[in-house]
């Protein structure tokens, strides 16, 4: 198995690796790959055999330690001081009105064109403005955190796929820095101001990174995949478009079928056995949530987009364990009502060029294209 067949179509070569062999040796990734259903759920929950605090960790090679890269107590640590803020009773209230009203603004503002690249005059731009709001980074402009986050995410991109680090990347990271510390710094309420009481400022700003670039990154896939498995699928979108209340459903089937996060990484932290697989310390165990998704043992019928799925929240896109991520209610949210105000706002919605998700680490398609019916224009 090549990189080049995990980014473009992983999925046949994953189904036959996860019936005959779900933990892989690939020396490709120079580490086991982990295919299976059960077993993502073993690796995933058990942080005392399979840990993130590694220096290898791309994640952390380019922000820092922060709770993505840190387990036990460290990870409780970093992790505390934002988790309150990300609580599922609060994050509707919290941000339900704002999410609206982004979307209805970015949405009026393509609507009289006919057309539109929903990754970044949508997703993109939403997803940012969000973070920016979670986090109350002052006076933050949309498209300089989008140029931030794609130069962070191309560098990540790299380190996992063997390649040298994006200088663009680091240079990034240091713009954000500076902005993030400025905000600091001005004392204003928020979440950055509240986390810099019980953790050093560093510290702040590795864990905002964090949730900044992985609340951008999920939650733009998710809009986009969730557009193109909705418009690719005539009959599953007529049903969305008969009964509202299957957006969600259709979001979270979204995310079964093609997880916008397609794997996680682990490092062994002793001799261990999986699956019968004996696996040495220090060896790479990566997770693939994608093959995981698209296990025929828990879904049936997996490698079709069914809205009416009945056991869905069983898709492990937003991982498992400690780790389970952060912001998966507010993701949720937002593409639930991305979704709702597109199909609500162009009548007659539908791709006007193919689109296909790629993606070693995160999986989207690098654009979509889609037309609407022209609105009238006054003589």
């Amino acid at each position: 198995m090549t990189v080049t067949e995990l980014t473009t179509d992983p999925h046949p070569v994953l189904a036959r690796l996860r019936a005959s062999e779900p933990v892989s040796w690939l020396p490709a990734l120079n580490g086991w790959l982990v295919t299976r259903h059960d077993l993502a759920l073993q690796v995933m929950r058990d942080s005392t055999a399979f840990t993130v605090a590694d220096p290898r960790f791309s994640t952390a090679r380019v922000v820092g330690p922060s709770m993505l890269s840190l387990d036990d107590d460290e990870h409780a640590r970093h992790r505390a001081p934002f988790s309150r803020q990300f609580r599922p009773r609060e994050i509707e209230e919290r941000f339900d009105a704002f999410v609206r009203a982004e979307c209805e603004r970015l949405v009026s503002r393509i609507l009289p064109a006919g057309q539109a690249e929903l990754r970044r005059d949508l997703a993109g731009p939403l997803a940012a403005a969000v973070m920016a709001e979670a986090l109350g980074l002052a006076d933050t402009d949309a498209t300089q955190v989008l140029t931030w986050y794609d130069a962070i995410v191309s560098t990540v991109g790299n380190i996992s796929a063997g390649l040298p680090p994006d200088p663009a990347g680091t240079q990034a990271f240091g713009e954000l820095r500076t902005h993030i510390e400025g905000s600091v710094a001005e004392a204003s309420p928020s979440l950055l101001t509240d986390a810099a009481k019980a953790l050093a400022l560093p510290e702040v700003v590795s864990n905002a990174a964090v949730l900044m670039f992985g609340g951008i990154e999920t939650t733009e896939g998710m809009i986009v995949n969730a557009v193109l498995h909705l418009l690719s699928d005539p009959a599953q979108l007529a049903a969305v478009d008969r009964d509202r209340s299957l957006v969600a459903s259709a979001v979270e089937e979204s995310l079964r079928l093609e997880p916008a996060a397609a794997v996680v990484d682990r490092y062994a932290t002793r001799d261990v056995e999986l699956d019968g697989v004996p696996i040495h310390r220090g060896d790479l165990v990566t997770v693939s949530l994608t093959a995981a998704n698209r296990d025929p043992a828990v879904f049936a019928d997996p490698d079709t987009f069914d809205v009416r799925r009945p056991n869905l929240r069983k898709q492990l896109a937003f991982a498992h364990g400690p780790h389970f991520c952060l912001g998966a209610d507010l993701a949720r949210l937002e593409a639930r009502i991305a979704v709702e105000t597109l199909l609500d706002r162009l009548t007659g919605l539908r791709l006007a060029a193919p689109a296909v998700p790629t993606g070693l680490v995160f999986r989207k398609p690098a654009s979509i294209h889609v037309r609407w019916e022209e609105i009238s224009q006054p003589l």
